[in-house]
Order: C-alpha cells, then sequence, then structure tokens
C-alpha cells in the first residue's frame, strides 16, 4: 500500500516518535508482571513507578494522582461515571452532571448514559459561535443547582475546531460551590501549557497516542481527595479505582511521548502556529465559500488545528476526495466508528444539518512540514470544485421548468 504523501490529522493519531518506539520495545521485550513480588516482577514495577513520577513532573501533578488507563475514552469515563456515583452515595440529592455542549463523546455520551441509565440531571452548557463555554450559563447552573451538581465536564480544547476553553475561570466558578471539575484535555497535553497543580481541576484526561505514544495507553491525573468509585473491578490496581494488569511497554512509551513533547513544547508550537496560519491565510484565499471555524488563529487556538466550513460541499465527498489525492484529514472526531455525522460540535456553534456536514478539519503535527501545506494548497481547489459538483442537486427537466417558472435557482452550490 503507498504511504500517502500528505498527512493532515494529527488530532486523530499522531505517528509514533522514533525515542518512544525504542522505549516501548525495550520494555516489551523485559519479563515480568509489575504486581509480582519476585525480582522480575519488581523491575517492572520499578519502569511503572518512574514513569509515573515522569508523568506527574511534567504535568503538574503529584505521582500518586496519574492513573494509568488504556487511553483518553476511558479516562473521561473513570472521571465522569467515577466522581458522579461516588458523590450519590454519600449525597443522594447530588445526581447532577454538567458538561460543554461540545465535548467529545467519550464525554458527551458518558453523561447521557448517567441521565438515561442512572437518572443523573443532566445540563450540556452552552457555547458561542466560536465554540467558547459561555461562563454566564456556568455561572447560572451553579447558582440555581451547585450544590445538587456532582460534577463538571469541560474540554481544555475541542478536538474539532481547536478552541481552547476558559477552564481555570470554569473552575473558580466551580470552587465556590464545592463542585469537582474534570477536562478532557486529549488534545491540550503536549501542545499548550498544562499544569494540573496550578489548574485547581480534579480529573483530567490524556491519551498517548496524540502525543506519539502507541495507541492503547492514556492516563487520568485525579487529585486523592477526588472520591470516585471503579468502573473496573478486579485486583484494585491503581489506587482501587482502575483494576487489571498494567501495561508496562506503553506507560514507559507514554512518559517519554509526555516528556519529548512537553519539552518541545513552546518551539514546536510556535512552529506549528505558523504553518497552521500560512495553510488558514492560502485556503481562504484559494477556496471561495470557505470559512474558518473557531476561536482566531492565536492564543486561544490550538497550534496546529485550522477547521473549515466549505459552502456546497459535504464531509463525505471532500475526504473520499482530498485521500484519492493522498491527503489525509478529517471532518472531526475520529472516534464514531468511521460513521459521518453532521457534528454535534458545529451544530452547538449554530449550523444547521448542512453546513455541520460541510467541515473539513485539517490538523499538523510532529512530522508536519511547509511541503504538507503546499502540497494539500496545490490539490484542495480541485477537489473542492469535484465535491460541489457531486454535491449540487440533479438538474431534471421538471426542476429546470418549475426554476423558470419561479424564478428559484437550481443546481448551486447549497
Amino acid at each position: 500500500m503507498t504511504t500517502p504523501a500528505v498527512y493532515l490529522d494529527h488530532a486523530a493519531t499522531t505517528p509514533v516518535r522514533p525515542e518512544v518506539a525504542a522505549a516501548f520495545a525495550e520494555a516489551a521485550l523485559e519479563l515480568g508482571n509489575p504486581s509480582s513480588l519476585h525480582a522480575r516482577g519488581r523491575a517492572a514495577r520499578r519502569v511503572v513507578e518512574e514513569s509515573r513520577e515522569s508523568i506527574a513532573a511534567d504535568l503538574g501533578a503529584h505521582p500518586t494522582e496519574v492513573i494509568f488507563t488504556a487511553g483518553g475514552s476511558e479516562a473521561d469515563n473513570l472521571a465522569v461515571k467515577g466522581a458522579w456515583f461516588a458523590a450519590t452515595d454519600t449525597q443522594p440529592d447530588r445526581t447532577g452532571v454538567a458538561i460543554s455542549a461540545v465535548e467529545h463523546h467519550a464525554v458527551l455520551d458518558t453523561a447521557h448514559w448517567l441521565a438515561e441509565r442512572e437518572g443523573a440531571h443532566l445540563t450540556e452548557i452552552a457555547v458561542g459561535p466560536d465554540g467558547v463555554i459561555r461562563l454566564d450559563e456556568v455561572a447560572h447552573l451553579l447558582e440555581v443547582a451547585g450544590p445538587r451538581t456532582a460534577v463538571i465536564s469541560v474540554m481544555w480544547a475541542n478536538n474539532e475546531v481547536g478552541s481552547i476553553q476558559p477552564v481555570a475561570d470554569v473552575v473558580a466558578l466551580a470552587a465556590a460551590h464545592g463542585v469537582p471539575v474534570h477536562s478532557d484535555a486529549v488534545q491540550a497535553v503536549g501542545h499548550v501549557p498544562v499544569d494540573f497543580a496550578a489548574s485547581g481541576l480534579a480529573a483530567l484526561a490524556l491519551s498517548g497516542h496524540k502525543l506519539g505514544a502507541p495507541i492503547g495507553i492514556g492516563a487520568l491525573l485525579a487529585r486523592r481527595d477526588l472520591p470516585m468509585t471503579p468502573v473496573l473491578h478486579g485486583g484494585g490496581q491503581e489506587r482501587g479505582v482502575r483494576s487489571g494488569t498494567v501495561n508496562t511497554p506503553g506507560i514507559r512509551a507514554l512518559a517519554v511521548a509526555v516528556r519529548a513533547a512537553v519539552a518541545d513544547l513552546t518551539d514546536e508550537a510556535a512552529r506549528l502556529a505558523v504553518l497552521r496560519d500560512r495553510l488558514v491565510a492560502g485556503v481562504l484565499e484559494a477556496v471561495p465559500g470557505a470559512t474558518l471555524r473557531g476561536t482566531p488563529s492565536g492564543a486561544d487556538r490550538l497550534p496546529g488545528n485550522a477547521h473549515f466550513t466549505i459552502e456546497g460541499t459535504d464531509a463525505d465527498a471532500l475526504l473520499f476526495g482530498l485521500d484519492m489525492v493522498g491527503v489525509c484529514a478529517s471532518s472531526g472526531s475520529a472516534c464514531q466508528a468511521g460513521v459521518q455525522q453532521p457534528s454535534h460540535v458545529l451544530a452547538a456553534m449554530g449550523d444547521d444539518d448542512e453546513r455541520a456536514r460541510s467541515a473539513v478539519r485539517l490538523t499538523l503535527g510532529h512530522t508536519s512540514t511547509g511541503a504538507d501545506v503546499d502540497a494539500l494548497l496545490a490539490v484542495l481547489p480541485g477537489v473542492v470544485e469535484r465535491a460541489r459538483a457531486a454535491h449540487a442537486p440533479r438538474r431534471t427537466p421538471t426542476a429546470a421548468r418549475t426554476a423558470a417558472g419561479t424564478g428559484a435557482t437550481v443546481g448551486g452550490g447549497r
């Protein structure tokens, strides 16, 4: 299979870093279950605990706050379900769960499951046209239902449109009512500065394959004073809230990936922001009807994210067309079993179904170059032209006569 010439889907997964692959391979060749008491087990345990300490140091946490999971989705589930069940066990009236309307499905579907199956009182907090949560809505929710709210979850940065959320402001509002706040920081860690202790968050999720580690490893940073009910039961590993034999090679890889991403964060974020701004300017100039979504390019946007809606197209035609010319891109989250649906993020930002289906997300990462941007800009106008032709209503004789009699336009871009 020929490798595509241009990879612009780093928000879905980014290539494994060479030093991470080497660390993973070295740990994978060592024998020993970290829960075993013999020498091999103790050696594996040492790898796990040194990795835990490394991740904690890089992300402003205490080592005891690092809980290893199989990825970001599991970490989100553990945080939201675990905190909600623990709160309702001791305070039966504290049944509220609040999330932003633009959360990743790992949080969105978890909250809806709690509402549908467990009777949680769910509130989706509105966002503005830029995808940023409305703090007045948060304040109103807490004034009305603060004592009955078990947990709030607001992502650090949006996985589709790249908008960075005012997490510190949400935490400050919630603290006055004693409500813990969790943040899905899967898109943020390693791309923007993240300090768990300074954030005031009760919990924070991250995922290795967004940083250059293999798929299948992640972590939840959770304060020791945050009560959590286990979602998995078994041997009582990871503070008793995430049972199962821990993934020693994956954990070692995650620690190396986090260290590499954080150490290089300032320079790499600046490099990606320059590439992103060139990509954005090029798309807006070359493609009439293209609109940048989310916050404007700058400090309030992920450095590698460029998300557009393109009038008169739909995502399927755009992505297929790009794939045919060797460009890997997406329309949003890759965690919906490959089924393209109107983006709930764009819907929350005010789009109707038609516009919410016209999205393309172009995301840069540690292997991206200026040549990737140039290659994309060279092929995108043609791809859009073909996508618009495929999307336009077919002109039939009946439709033509109707249009002629009414003055309507048939075969247009919408």
